[in-house]
C-alpha cells in the first residue's frame, strides 16, 4: 500500500485502505473514508471551476464541522493552498488574513459572511464565497461571486493542478510580535511528515478515536486531522462551550486520545470525570504552554491508565519536542527531546551549541520547517536562517527555524524551556500580539500612550493586562475602552486589567515604551487562593 506524501492523500490512502472506515463524527454527522474522499474530490472539483489557480488560496472560515475539513483537503486536491481562519476573529481581523494571504475563495456560513460583506471590497483578490450550511441563494456582492456549498457536492471528480510535496500546502496565521498575524507557509512535506512523526510517538492506530476541542486554524488543532487520517483513525469534532460538554464527548464517543491546552485541562479538573473514562482514553497531550503540576497530579488521578505526552511546538516547524510519558514523573518540568524526524538544537548568539544546562535559543532543523511567512520578507529572514556550522562543502544552506525561545539541554539531552526573546503574549493557548491588542486602544480615540503585557496567570499561562494614558484634558473612562475591546477583540484577547495612569509610561533604552518595567509592577496581581483565582489591589 502506498503512503501519502500529499495533504490530500491522507484521506485518499485511508479511503484506499478502509474504505468504511469512519473518519468524521460530528453531532449526528458521521463520514466514512470512502464518503469523506468523494466529497474531498467534488469540492476539487468545484473549485477547479471556478478558475482556481495552482497555489491559489482558499480560506475557511467555520466553526469544526465537517466542511470544515472536506474545504481543506479539498482545496489540497485541488492544488490549491488552504487557509484555515480561527473562527472567533472579529470581521477586521479576517478581512486583514483574506488581503494579507490574497486568498482568491472564501468558505464560510451564512452567518459569518453578514458582517463580512461590508469589507469584502477591501479584499480585491477576493473572487468567490461559498457558503456552507442551510440552502443558500447563489448571488454577488460587488467583486465577489457568492456560491452555495451544495452546488459542489456532486461534482464528478477531476484532475487538480499537478503538486509536489515542497508545493504550499496551507498558509497558518499565528499571532506576529510587531503587530498583525503573520501567515506561516506550510508545504505538503511539513504536513504530511508531521502527521507522520506525531501518530509514531503518539502511536496513533485504527481503533483511535481522537477528539478534536482545539481551533482547527491552530497546527497542533489541525494535527488531530492529520495524524488521525495518517492512521486510518476516527476524529470527532467538537465545538464545545462548558468544560462538562468535553467530559460528556468523552464518554459518548469512547475518545481513546485528547490534546488540549493547559486552560482547558484546568476547567476540566474542576469538573467530575465518570470512572468509565479511565476504561478507555489511552492518552492525554499537552500543547501551548506549561501544564501546572498541580493539573497534571489531577489529571492522572482521573485517568490513571492514560499516558500523558507533554509537548512543545512552533506553527513555523508545525511541533518540535515532546516528554515521552516514562519521563514525567523524573523531569515534569522538561518540554522533552525532538519529536521523531527532527533534530532540536539549542546554540549561543554566535550559533555555537550551548553546555550542557546553558541557556541558548531552541532552534529546529529537519523535513517540518516550514516555507516562511507570507508576504514578509523581513520576518521570514528573522525566524528563518542557515544553519551554521553544516558540511562546508554543501553549496545550498540549510534552513532551520530559530525560534526565539531561550531554553537549556541537560547532560541527558532532555531540553527545559526558560523564557520568550519577544514579547508575546501566551494566554489560553493563544500567542497575542501586544501591538494588535493597542491599536484597539489607539483607535478608541483620547489614549496618548498604551503598553500591553502578560502577567503570570494561574488559569490562562499569561493574564493581559493595559497600561492606558489620556490625551491632554482627556478623560478616559475603563468601561469605555472595555467596550471598545470587546467590540474589537476575541475573548482570548481582551485584558484582563485596564489600567488608566497620568503622564508618560516609562522609556527602556531604546526610547521605547518599557513593557518589561510595567509588567514587573503586576507580577504578583494573581494568586490562587483555596482553589480560585482573586486579584489583589495594585495601587498606580
Amino acid at each position: 500500500m502506498r503512503e501519502a506524501t500529499l495533504l490530500f492523500e491522507l484521506v485518499s490512502v485511508a479511503a484506499a485502505r478502509s474504505t468504511e472506515g469512519t473518519a468524521l463524527c460530528a453531532g449526528r454527522e458521521i463520514l466514512n473514508y470512502g464518503a469523506m474522499a468523494l466529497r474531498m474530490e467534488a469540492f476539487a472539483a468545484g473549485a477547479l471551476t471556478l478558475g482556481l489557480e495552482r497555489s491559489d488560496r482558499v480560506a475557511v472560515y467555520l466553526d469544526k464541522r465537517p466542511e470544515t475539513v472536506v474545504a481543506a483537503f479539498g482545496s489540497s486536491a485541488a492544488g490549491a493552498a488552504f487557509v484555515p481562519v480561527n473562527p472567533v476573529l472579529k470581521p477586521d481581523q479576517v478581512a486583514h488574513i483574506l488581503r494579507d494571504c490574497n486568498a482568491r475563495v472564501l468558505v464560510t456560513s451564512e452567518e459569518r459572511l453578514a458582517p463580512l460583506l461590508s469589507l469584502l471590497a477591501e479584499c480585491p483578490d477576493l473572487r468567490h464565497v461559498i457558503v456552507a450550511g442551510s440552502p443558500f441563494n447563489a448571488t454577488s456582492h460587488g467583486h465577489v461571486a457568492i456560491h452555495a456549498w451544495n452546488d459542489f457536492a456532486d461534482l464528478p471528480p477531476r484532475p487538480g493542478h499537478r503538486a509536489i510535496d515542497t508545493d504550499v500546502a496551507a498558509i497558518l496565521y499565528t499571532s506576529g510580535s510587531t503587530g498583525k498575524p503573520k501567515g506561516v507557509v506550510l508545504s505538503h512535506r511539513n504536513m504530511v511528515a508531521g502527521a507522520k512523526s506525531v501518530a509514531t510517538y503518539l502511536d496513533n492506530r485504527e481503533d483511535d478515536v481522537l477528539l478534536a476541542v482545539l481551533p482547527l486554524s491552530f497546527d497542533a488543532g489541525f494535527s488531530q486531522l492529520t495524524t488521525a487520517f495518517h492512521a486510518g483513525a476516527r476524529v470527532v469534532l467538537l465545538n464545545y462551550l462548558l468544560p462538562r460538554d468535553v467530559v460528556n464527548a468523552l464518554v459518548r464517543e469512547r475518545v481513546t486520545g485528547i490534546t488540549a491546552v493547559p486552560p482547558l485541562y484546568i476547567q476540566l479538573c474542576q469538573v467530575e470525570w465518570p470512572q468509565s473514562i479511565s476504561g478507555h482514553l489511552r492518552y492525554f497531550a499537552n500543547t501551548g504552554g506549561r501544564m501546572p503540576q498541580q493539573t497534571l497530579r489531577a489529571l492522572r488521578s482521573r485517568v490513571p491508565d492514560a499516558k500523558p505526552y507533554l509537548m512543545y511546538g512552533l506553527t513555523e516547524a508545525f511541533r518540535s519536542t515532546y516528554l515521552p510519558p516514562e519521563e514525567v514523573d523524573r523531569r515534569p518540568d522538561s518540554i522533552g527531546k525532538a519529536i521523531p524526524n527532527a533534530e532540536i538544537l539549542v546554540l549561543r548568539e554566535d550559533g555555537t551549541p550551548c553546555g550542557p544546562n546553558e541557556p541558548g535559543e531552541l532552534v529546529h532543523r529537519g523535513a517540518l520547517v516550514g516555507l516562511g511567512y507570507w508576504n514578509d520578507a523581513g520576518k521570514t529572514a528573522e525566524r528563518y536562517r542557515a544553519l551554521p556550522g553544516r558540511q562546508s562543502g554543501l553549496v545550498l544552506p540549510e534552513i532551520a527555524v530559530f525560534s526565539g525561545d531561550t531554553v537549556r539541554m541537560d547532560d541527558e539531552g532532555f531540553i527545559y524551556f526558560v523564557g520568550r526573546h519577544d514579547e508575546m503574549i501566551k494566554t489560553s493557548g493563544y500567542r497575542v500580539s501586544p501591538t494588535e491588542i493597542e491599536e484597539v486602544f489607539y483607535d478608541a480615540g483620547d489614549v496618548a500612550e498604551v503598553a500591553a503585557f502578560g502577567v503570570p496567570h494561574p488559569l490562562l499561562g499569561q493574564a493581559i493586562v493595559a497600561v492606558v494614558t489620556a490625551k491632554q484634558a482627556a478623560l478616559l473612562s475603563e468601561a469605555s475602552l472595555a467596550a471598545s475591546c470587546r467590540n474589537r477583540l476575541p475573548a482570548y484577547m481582551l485584558p484582563a486589567v485596564i489600567d488608566i495612569r497620568t503622564g508618560p509610561l516609562p522609556r527602556n533604552a531604546n526610547g521605547k515604551i518599557d513593557r518589561r518595567s510595567l509588567a514587573s509592577e503586576f507580577q504578583h496581581r494573581f494568586d490562587v487562593i483555596a482553589g480560585s483565582v482573586s486579584e489583589r489591589t495594585v495601587s498606580s
